[in-house]
């Protein structure tokens, strides 16, 4: 079952290493005149929100959200994720990290063990995404077996409107350890049914719902 991380050091850690990964790739990539992103902290890569289950090792959730681009069609997925799939590799590989790997919908870092104190190994999951008609998006890569016949497509995440604008909301009634109890039991729901068709963005959003509906019921 997954529980929220107690080792204060290890946090700390994770807080100060994962955090400069993808602040890093962010300034790599605003550099240059391919795109404008912004890193987007959701998940497990949000505030108190650092899940484990059981031993394994942590995965911590980050978003690349693109807020515009400059010399590259923002249809063109598969020019997006390989691009960004290379600057993400250049970061990796400068901070002695090996090159992530490319799944359906996330770029993955790791599993890597800080040299001291606590060995449970971490991960980065980094989902490229948009916000369109105050709706987020996750760049899918739709694997064939063969490259060419690859498939690339903007999927809208149910439910996902003002997602910002509620988080603030949330906050200012403060209900963030109403949002963490809550988070924590869907994530448990999900792997109790043996449902991994809910990445932990996925839950954030139908957490940060589920509370923000109390606050202003439909």
């Amino acid at each position: 079952m997954y529980h929220y991380i107690q080792d204060k050091e290890l946090l700390k850690h994770l807080k100060r290493t994962c955090p400069n990964i993808v602040n890093q790739l962010v300034q790599s990539i605003n550099r240059d005149s391919v795109m404008t992103v912004k890193a987007c902290l959701v998940g497990s890569g949000a505030k108190n929100l650092i899940t484990q289950n059981a031993n394994h090792p942590v995965d911590l959730d980050y978003n690349i959200c693109i807020i515009r681009t400059k010399s590259v069609d923002i249809k063109d997925g598969c020019e997006i994720k390989e691009y960004i799939r290379k600057q993400f590799n250049g970061v990796l590989n400068a901070n002695g990290w090996s090159d992530c790997q490319d799944s359906k919908s996330v770029l993955t870092a790791g599993d890597m063990i800080f040299k001291q104190g606590n060995k449970t190994a971490f991960s980065i999951d980094l989902a490229i995404t948009c916000e369109y008609n105050d709706c987020w998006h996750r760049l899918i890569h739709e694997k064939t077996g063969f490259v060419n016949l690859d498939r690339y497509y903007w999927n809208e995440i149910p439910d996902s409107r003002q997602l910002e604008q509620k988080v603030k909301a949330i906050k200012s009634n403060f209900l963030w350890n109403e949002v963490r109890d809550t988070y924590l039991e869907k994530k448990n729901l999900y792997l109790r049914r043996n449902d991994y068709t809910h990445p932990s963005f996925v839950v954030y959003i139908e957490t940060i719902n589920q509370i923000y509906n109390k606050i202003c019921p439909n």
